[in-house]
């Protein structure tokens, strides 16, 4: 017992240690001498924020961002003046509770503490993933809703208060980012799971409702339809028209918005767009778009060139963008090489936990499973960019945690005595590994965008 003791101890303290360690690099990655220049979105949030804070002009409507990024930058910038640190120091601490909800949910489905720990650890030892938490892009606060409503709602299920709080984060999520409108219907199932629980269902509803209802009037008046923001005309033609198998590369999203833009009125954008987007696949025929698109999508979601790795000094062709200034070779060989490892981890570790998994009857495994088909079936025709793999993550941790937690024992369901029984799922495990592997890492071999 004592022995034991000790080892937890020692295993927390490496644990603290090396997030710590991480944490260090990523904020001396950051600020150094130059701060890291922002990319993309991030200088739109921020502009938008400072027009929500008084501090700038307000953009013009676009409809296709939800608004909880912005508001949650205004409030920053109006308590604590223009410096980004307190934004990243808040959802440093929101990934630090997205830990915290995925070891408690993979505590009451797997059952075993040490596979919730080994989650937990896969998911904030990812450098790729803490570095979120330094950047203005709503993924944060969108996982931490989301996290908060599956919780709610597979933990705390039968009753209807806990029912509507998960209602209401479902709601929060979507205010973050709209990738849940479609799909948060499944989360009102989840919390009524039992015929004794259609009550939990309707205050989940309710939940929802309470949160969007107005952001919902207000994306209509907007845009015409009943969602808080609308770029799915826009992506799709951004998804049809990518052309590589990693992000960054030859981006044909900025062209785009200027042509996007250049057209009056944001229905009238989104119609046009929509028919572009029709015509490009009437053009080209529907096999053989699913076919192109089966070849390019899923190498960019689950690209080993992360959002992180995508902002270090290299060269463009390869969609390195350079936000991250003077950082020297060694230490950029070495984040490299920190979230390279980290990202193969995560995704062997998955797919073998995921084929040697037994407890089928855990209704959060099915919900995960409709989580993973819904939004691989959303990347198909949309634009897709590596940090797009977030919201997944957590449940790709908790499937490696399980199969790191069983390696060597034979106490538990999942690795039960005498491999001979599990030969055939380790097989597809290795060939499911095999084959995320190759989408991380061969997207550029394949493209050659630098020759």
């Amino acid at each position: 017992m004592i022995a034991a003791l000790a080892a937890r101890r020692w295993q927390l303290a490496l644990f603290v240690s090396a997030y710590l360690g991480l944490q260090a690099l990523l904020f001396g990655l950051y600020w150094g001498d130059t701060p890291k220049t922002l990319v993309g979105d991030e200088v739109s949030y921020l502009a938008w924020a400072r027009g929500v804070a008084g501090e700038g002009p307000m953009p013009a409507p676009t409809g296709w961002w939800p608004p909880l990024q912005a508001w949650l930058l205004a409030g920053s910038l109006r308590v604590f003046g223009d410096t980004l640190l307190p934004i990243q120091l808040l959802q440093s601490v929101l990934l630090l509770l997205c830990a915290a909800l995925l070891r408690d949910l993979w505590r009451g489905c797997d059952g075993r503490v040490r596979a919730a720990n080994a989650a937990a650890a896969l998911f904030l030892l990812n450098p790729s993933t803490l570095g979120y938490a330094h950047w203005l892009w709503p993924e944060v606060p969108h996982l931490f809703a989301l996290l908060l409503a599956v919780w709610l709602a597979a933990r705390h299920s039968g009753g209807w208060a806990g029912a509507a709080v998960a209602g209401a984060a479902a709601g929060v999520a979507m205010l973050a980012k709209s990738l849940l409108s479609a799909f948060w219907p499944t989360l009102a199932l989840l919390a009524a799971r039992t015929r004794r629980s259609v009550l939990a269902g309707l205050a989940c509803v309710a939940g929802v409702l309470a949160v969007t209802a107005v952001p919902l009037w207000q994306g209509w008046q907007l845009t015409g339809k009943p969602l808080i923001a609308d770029s799915s005309a826009f992506n799709r033609v951004g998804g049809l028209t990518d052309r590589w198998r990693s992000d960054y590369v030859g981006d044909s999203v900025p062209l785009l918005a200027g042509e996007y833009f250049a057209i009056d009125g944001v229905r009238e954008r989104n119609a046009a767009f929509a028919r572009r987007a029709e015509d490009l696949i009437h053009r080209q025929g529907l096999v053989a778009t699913l076919s192109d698109q089966l070849g390019r999508q899923y190498f960019r979601l689950f690209n080993a060139k992360t959002l992180l790795v995508s902002q270090l000094p290299g060269p463009a062709c390869a969609g390195f963008m350079g936000a991250y200034h003077e950082v020297g070779a060694a230490r950029v060989t070495a984040v490299k090489i920190l979230a390279y490892t980290s990202h193969a981890l995560m995704l062997a570790a998955f797919a073998l936990g995921l084929a040697v998994w037994r407890r089928w009857r855990e209704p959060l495994v099915w919900w995960t499973a409709l989580f993973f088909a819904y939004q691989l079936a959303l990347y198909l025709l949309l634009h897709v960019k590596a940090r797009f793999l977030l919201p997944m993550v957590p449940f790709m941790c908790a499937f490696g945690g399980s199969f790191l937690a069983g390696i060597g024992r034979g106490d538990n369901a999942i690795c039960p005595p005498g491999w001979a029984h599990q030969r055939l799922r380790v097989v597809i495990g290795l060939v499911l590994g095999l084959i995320l592997l190759g989408l991380a890492f061969l997207g550029p071999l394949l493209d050659r965008s630098c020759a």
